[in-house]
């Protein structure tokens, strides 16, 4: 059995995807963070699909962008989830 980790995933180019492997991560156990670093999320079905999986998989996105659907985080605090995290994945 693998170790749980403290995981960042740093949604850039692909929200949906980033999503995705943010939900599937919980899967193996671990902790993961979701921080929308780029723009808006856009309301697509795909993304509206993908973020019933967040909810599902516990995960509480946050946007470094204004985003009326999320909560606003600076770049001090999207420091303090680089500093908990044992890896960060860009998507």
């Amino acid at each position: 059995m693998s170790e749980k980790r403290q995981i960042l995933v740093l949604a850039y180019r692909d929200h949906a995807e980033a999503m995705r492997v943010s939900a599937g991560l919980t899967i193996f156990g671990h902790s993961v963070d979701l921080v929308f670093v780029d723009r808006i999320v856009e309301e697509s079905d795909e993304n509206i699909a993908q973020a019933e999986l967040l909810e599902l998989s516990g995960i509480e996105p946050v946007s470094l962008v204004e985003d009326p659907n999320l909560d606003h985080i600076d770049y001090t605090q999207l420091n303090t989830y680089l500093d908990r995290a044992e890896h960060v994945i860009n998507l």
